[in-house]
């Protein structure tokens, strides 16, 4: 018998022994550097193993320095969540683009995966506390000389917008964290009031944001929207100035805050809690 046996083509009757043979196939291609061509043993209705193969592609490229494999690898495996409609495997593609695009410090992309990931979990506070960080960081980057001064105030509003953002959602959710949490949620409330103190945004803009997320985070409106694959799909690619910005931007006009470069300051101090 050759040793290369199970690389013969044949039908196998016992699914062990198959199991077998595509285990050793898939070892034989591993030896050889192969890595591609491990698609083609995979069952066609085995959408886990295919994930998991694609997932491994994209951390290894990333780490090799090929950032548009790496994301290649990524979008496929938005294509196969997609048409499964499956949360929790669409928030790990988005953070697994969101780890690809902040080791390239690709400031841009990294604020469309957490505006998605906002939309997908717009109660989860950290993500709204990354976003603003990205956008001190974005407004900070290189100066910003060649930017327009409407470009910056877009920023600046935005990332005091998702900073009071922050603040409604922690005080939704503190009452959930087990106790040696809600010391920690305290202490970051207290920062949050501070940062706010610092960047005085208009009672015009307070207004605002508390109007927009009264509609936005009603629990009872998300509920429906989480319904059925459909509605999930619908709030996956909805555009984040969409559903979060473009009602805020038309009010609050230009009474955004004056001093958005404190914004840095308080963020790395919640994130130190």
């Amino acid at each position: 018998m050759s040793y290369n046996w199970f690389c013969e083509d044949g039908n196998v009757e016992d699914p062990l022994e198959e199991q077998k043979t595509l285990k050793f196939r898939g070892d034989l291609a591993y030896r050889r550097k192969q890595y591609q061509s491990c698609f083609s043993l995979i069952p066609a209705g085995n959408i886990s193993v295919k994930r998991d193969v694609l997932e491994g592609i994209a951390r290894c490229c990333c780490q090799q320095g090929k950032k548009e494999e790496a994301l290649n690898a990524c979008e496929k495996l938005v294509n196969i969540d997609r048409s499964i409609q499956h949360l929790p495997h669409l928030t790990c593609v988005l953070q697994l683009e969101l780890s690809v695009d902040e080791h390239y410090r690709d400031l841009t992309n990294s604020i469309s995966s957490l505006q998605q990931l906002c939309c997908l979990h717009p109660y989860y506070p950290w993500h709204w506390l990354n976003l603003a960080m990205s956008f001190q960081r974005l407004l900070e980057s290189d100066g910003c000389p060649d930017r327009r001064s409407t470009e910056e105030e877009h920023d600046q509003q935005q990332g005091t917008s998702n900073i009071l953002r922050l603040k409604t959602i922690m005080c939704l959710i503190r009452t959930r964290y087990f106790s040696f949490m809600l010391e920690n949620s305290k202490r970051a409330l207290r920062d949050i009031e501070e940062a706010l103190h610092v960047l005085q945004p208009t009672e015009n803009m307070l207004q605002t944001v508390s109007e927009a997320m009264a509609e936005n985070l009603n629990p009872e409106k998300m509920r429906e929207e989480n319904q059925d694959g459909e509605s999930l799909s619908g709030l996956y690619i909805k555009e984040f100035d969409e559903r979060w910005w473009n009602k805020l931007h038309t009010k609050i006009g230009p009474d955004g805050p004056a001093n958005a470069k404190e914004i840095k300051h308080f963020t790395f101090k919640i994130v130190k809690r």
